[in-house]
């Protein structure tokens, strides 16, 4: 096919969402931001993914960041250029499905603060999980890109693919997109993908890979020769790894062909040098692992933003040598739960568990609430059938449901709203949404209560002054690189906020007769029982929050609780001890 017969290759520059996302786990602030969306809107892109994902959660969580704000600041900047957002179908930015009325608000807040273009997935590629979101996107008046979340497996084709896409074409969207989160598609297959999709549908067709496998680079060139629209790129300083194949080089490789971008290199020179300059703030967040091409990624399929967060996980439990077993158990995991494509929310539901096969002594010797969920159903439909033996294993008799999993679900938003109120969170009507969507985090972002993370800084020794001390810092010995985390030692305590130091004075650890212990690092969710109550071997005594999943402490024996030695919001360690249950 020659590539003459086609237009002008469109670009969706990456930078300000999934390329951060991928490299430095979502850290990017807005303030540094701006300078770069100034830049960006003179280059003459497609459009620039700048919100959603992961970046929703990490603003609350880890940057006291607000991101509706960022969103309203971001579109001061970008005047010309349309702002796209990635959106998660019925789980929105969250990880769980919310009601038809939640989506219905949040698409509406969204439109209306600056996102211009949808690209609208589910994780599962059960169209059923797409269509309210979709819906909600054409009567806004939005660009509706619907996306097909790219994998491999025995269940999975170039044709069942093209019927997918011919099913979205046929529900009004505006552009489809090929969402190669890990970096999986082939020359080969992009290529029939691609011209198999430009026969079926009157429809741009927009490619999104990762260079995790080194691939992407290939199959962009045998996408751009069978005629794609669109390919997803970054800025070259914020590109490769388990990011996205570099804008410069895409630009410079079509230029005075009849696919050239019609992008000025000089302009993308200015925008090159803002990158640079950010990423020598943000150094010290590059991970060795992330940075580079690691072929096993065709094995076990994550995405780039998951790997950079199974990373920083990982070394929470103090575990980071034990990634390659949980590289090794995650296709494992995948093939229990019936191949479904490795994308948030999936890749965390299958990577969180993993971890646990690994780290708690045993396949499914505990399991999340998450995974539970997905075998109930209550994700939407699994693209193989899960074995009955599997599914007896997580959830015993129970039947799993077979419609779609929001028609169980009643509407929350107004009730969550006069809660939200009732606390005093609301200054605004996103403020609901955003209790709504992480209501574990939001109050105490909402309150003002949350400090943002400190971007740990290349220690400089000045004759006669104390330097800042990183938090973290990478040792390579024999050539293996080890992440070695730093404290600030005063006396015979190490040094933290009251908060901590209180949790950690009262929380007990080593052996406590009839203690319950903390199987891993992570915030205290719920408390489930009380001092005094009766409980039974396996009933839920503690939910954690560790890896974004919620992780069910249960009961080791029937008994009465005699102490409980923490409370909701408490961050507890592995081997620390929660209760006593006599």
């Amino acid at each position: 096919m020659c590539a003459a017969k086609f237009d002008t290759l469109n670009i969706t520059d990456t930078t300000l969402r999934d390329a951060h996302q991928s490299l430095i786990a979502t850290r990017l602030r807005t303030e540094d931001m701006l300078p770069l969306a100034r830049a960006i809107d003179d280059v003459g892109f497609f459009s620039v993914e700048a919100w959603g994902g992961a970046t929703f959660d990490s603003c609350i969580r880890f940057l006291n960041d607000d991101p509706w704000d960022r969103l309203r600041m971001l579109k001061a900047e970008l005047r010309r250029t349309p702002i796209q957002m990635l959106l998660r179908g019925q789980n929105l930015v969250g990880y769980r499905h919310y009601p038809d009325d939640v989506v219905e608000k949040f698409v509406e807040a969204s439109a209306r603060n600056g996102v211009d273009i949808f690209r609208v997935f589910d994780a599962l590629n059960d169209i059923r999980n797409m269509k309210k979101a979709m819906e909600e996107v054409q009567n806004v008046g939005a660009h509706l890109q619907g996306a097909i979340s790219y994998t491999t497996s025995p269940v999975h084709s170039v044709t069942t693919f093209i019927d997918m896409a011919q099913e979205l074409y046929a529900l009004g969207c505006d552009s489809i997109c090929i969402k190669d989160m890990a970096g999986l598609i082939m020359p080969h297959d992009a290529r029939d993908l691609i011209s198999g999709i430009k026969k079926a549908a009157d429809v741009k067709v927009c490619l999104h890979s990762h260079c995790t496998s080194g691939v992407a680079p290939l199959s962009y060139q045998a996408a751009i020769d069978a005629g794609v629209d669109i390919l997803d790129t970054a800025m070259s300083p914020f590109a490769l790894g388990t990011s996205q194949p570099p804008t410069e080089s895409v630009v410079a490789s079509v230029a005075g062909t009849p696919r050239d971008t019609g992008i000025d290199l000089i302009k993308l020179r200015k925008v090159r040098n803002i990158c640079r300059e950010m990423r020598e703030k943000y150094e010290p967040l590059f991970s060795a692992i992330a940075d580079r091409v690691d072929s096993d990624v065709l094995i076990y399929q994550l995405p780039g933003g998951m790997i950079s967060n199974l990373v920083s996980q990982l070394k929470e439990q103090d575990a980071l040598d034990r990634l390659d077993e949980v590289l090794h158990e995650i296709p494992r995991v995948r093939k229990d739960l019936g191949y479904p494509p490795l994308v948030t929310p999936t890749s965390q539901i299958v990577g969180t568990q993993a971890v646990f096969n690994v780290l708690m002594g045993g396949r499914y010797r505990n399991v999340t609430t998450e995974v539970k969920d997905y075998v109930r159903g209550l994700y939407g439909r699994s693209p193989a059938p899960i074995s009955p033996e599997v599914r007896e294993e997580i959830i015993g008799d129970e039947e799993p449901v077979a419609v779609r999993p929001a028609d169980l679900l009643a509407p929350i938003y107004e009730q969550m709203r006069a809660e939200a109120k009732e606390q005093g969170l609301v200054t605004r009507e996103e403020d609901v949404l955003t209790y709504i969507i992480y209501p574990s985090v939001a109050p105490s972002f909402l309150r003002g209560e949350r400090q943002a993370e400190v971007i740990p800084e290349t220690v400089v020794a000045v004759p006669g002054s104390i330097p800042d001390i990183p938090r973290t810092m990478e040792v390579e010995v024999d050539g293996e690189i080890f992440s070695v985390r730093i404290v600030t030692v005063e006396g015979n305590s190490v040094r933290g906020s009251e908060a901590t130091q209180s949790a950690k004075e009262r929380i007990p650890r080593g052996e406590v007769a009839g203690g319950v212990k903390s199987n891993m690092q992570g915030m205290v969710l719920k408390v489930m029982t009380e001092r005094g109550s009766t409980v039974k071997k396996g009933d839920t005594l503690i939910v954690l929050e560790a890896m974004k999943m919620e992780n069910p402490i249960r009961s080791p024996h029937d008994g009465t609780v005699s102490e409980i030695f923490v409370d909701a919001g408490d961050v507890v360690q592995n081997g620390d001890v929660l209760m006593v249950i006599e």
